[in-house]
């Protein structure tokens, strides 16, 4: 597989994934009662599923440059093609923004993270959910006795639970992208440098323990997730 198609493929996820997350928040701040609060958990949890299945087999799904980093890290992807990835997920994420500030009008939120949280305190956060997220995508995306056919639905609901628990707090990001592209929209740059330690902290570290708790490297000859490598 080209390093350009699996780019294409990330790109789309990760403007998916912004357009549609993204997109239902500013939809229940613009039309209070159109969409519940409590489904925006499932709007994000749902398009990562839904890309998981339909790109999954090109890119390998991660539409998040912190699994990119993590599965680097991990000897599962290789270091050359994180730029291209990282290229490609920041600019998915930002067009996606981009045209969701063109669709609605000024002084409406774009669906940035926002803590209520201490800035020590919501990295923690942003570490843990983060560390779960990584946890079960690389359990389905690499280990042979995983049932890989679940995965999207796996890492969908991941995303569901972590966005449900998290959510009030930090906004419940675990993805540097997604966190990007709606700030920049709403000049919200503060404390931004949370929303990217603590993924790529929370996700290294998680590869790295399933690593270990699985005794090394899975077979190469198994390819979910990551296919293509």
């Amino acid at each position: 597989m080209r390093l350009s198609h699996k780019a294409v493929a990330e790109f789309i996820g990760t403007f998916a994934l912004v357009f549609a997350g993204c997109g239902s928040v500013m939809l229940l701040e613009r039309l209070p009662g159109a969409i519940s609060p409590s489904a925006i958990p499932l709007v994000f949890g749902i398009v990562i599923a839904c890309m998981i299945y339909a790109v999954g087999h090109v890119s390998g799904a991660h539409f998040n440059p912190a699994v990119t980093l993590a599965f680097s890290v991990a000897r599962h992807f290789p270091m050359k093609e994180v730029p291209a990835y990282w290229a490609a997920q920041f600019g998915g994420a930002i067009f996606a923004s981009f045209l969701l500030s063109a669709l609605w009008p000024a002084g409406v939120s774009f669906g940035a993270t926002v803590s209520i949280l201490d800035s020590f305190s919501a990295l923690l956060v942003e570490a843990i959910l983060s560390f779960f997220l990584m946890f079960v995508i690389i359990a389905v995306a690499t280990d042979t006795r995983a049932v890989g056919t679940m995965a999207g639905m796996a890492i969908g609901g991941i995303v569901s639970v972590a966005a449900y628990v998290g959510g009030p707090l930090t906004g419940a990001s675990m993805n540097p992208a997604r966190s990007l592209a709606p700030a920049l929209f709403e000049h919200r740059m503060g404390g931004l440098w949370v929303y990217f330690l603590g993924p790529a902290l929370g996700t290294v570290v998680a590869a790295l323990v399933y690593e270990w708790i699985r005794g090394g490297p899975a077979s190469k000859a198994n390819k979910r997730i990551d296919n293509p490598h």
